[in-house]
């Protein structure tokens, strides 16, 4: 079985590092993917409130106008906003905009005025109970941001919104967290622990954030949502190492059907009808799941090469 390493405990291997390239414009595409389980793994009475049998709505990009996406100096998006209107079981309906910042950098507009912002257009224009929620994604500790206030001649106002950071999250507490949402966090969490990893570790997490995610037998839809979450919100410098990655993950799984491994191998073979070919693809995986510390007995079964081949590499 390949080697599971906790974020902790990855060996640092030394080596030229650049920076790297983070999609954080994928939590987008991750809330409409898991909406169920994002308003269950942030709210514990999310069944009791709202009416999951509905589909969520998502009314961000009408607000778009009013809050441009800001970068940073490499060019990285600053602020993600998600707007989303819930049922509630009495027939309402309520809104939970979400805000992610991903940068620790001082922008443009304080953060917190920004929440302020978004929850007034929100109210101007719909009249409605809001809960607002930061998840904050800086790698700097010291960032957290608090509520907004304002006093002036007797006059004061406070707005208050509720913050997850990540940085405060327990890695432990996360993987016995059943909910597919806790992988989403662990992966985030494990892109600011991990950030100067070379792409050989980055490969050896994406294989232990994987195996989180088949722990908890998702839906074929909800689990190419999280696997692509997984492959490209932090990506390797080699573009190489993703087509590594990719047909390692289809020999131990089959891809993302409950196809046994051997069997996907010997459809894959048969299809390719090049037995050299075989043999030499092989031999690359083979060479790579070494390099990954799996046992010599797992990558003979896997790839069909003997022992004596597997050793020689």
């Amino acid at each position: 079985m390949h080697q599971e390493l906790s974020i902790a405990e990855l060996p640092k291997r030394k080596a030229k590092r650049k920076p790297r390239r983070r999609d954080d414009l994928m939590w987008k595409a991750i809330f409409e993917d898991l909406s169920v389980d994002f308003l269950r793994f942030f709210f514990p009475d999310a069944d009791k409130l709202f009416d999951l049998n509905r589909k969520c709505e998502y009314l961000d990009k009408e607000f778009d106008p009013f809050f441009p996406h800001e970068e940073d100096t490499s060019g990285r998006v600053r602020y993600v906003d998600k707007l989303i209107k819930v049922y509630l079981k009495d027939g309402g309906a309520k809104w939970i905009s979400v805000h992610i910042e991903v940068q620790n950098q001082k922008g443009k507009e304080d953060f917190s005025f920004r929440m302020l912002r978004y929850w007034y257009l929100m109210k101007d224009k719909y009249n409605v109970s809001i809960t607002a929620l930061a998840i904050l994604t800086s790698n700097n500790k010291q960032f957290k941001p608090g509520p907004y206030t304002e006093e002036y001649l007797g006059t004061k106002l406070t707005y208050q919104y509720n913050t997850y950071k990540l940085l405060d999250q327990n890695e432990a507490e996360l993987k016995a967290n059943p909910n597919p949402f806790a992988v989403v966090i662990l992966v985030a969490l494990s892109a600011i622990k991990n950030k100067n990893a070379n792409d050989l570790d980055l490969k050896a997490i994406k294989h232990n954030l994987h195996l989180e995610l088949t722990r908890r037998k998702v839906d074929a839809a909800k689990h190419k949502g999280i696997m692509n979450f997984i492959k490209y919100y932090v990506n390797f410098n080699n573009p190489k190492m993703m087509t590594t990655f990719t047909k390692e993950v289809e020999l131990l799984l089959g891809r993302t059907t409950p196809m046994g491994t051997e069997e996907y191998l010997l459809d894959k073979f048969k299809k390719e009808g090049r037995e050299e070919g075989r043999h030499v693809e092989a031999l690359e995986i083979a060479a790579e799941m070494k390099k990954d510390k799996f046992p010599i007995e797992t990558i003979s079964k896997l790839t069909k090469l003997s022992i004596e081949e597997i050793q020689a590499l």
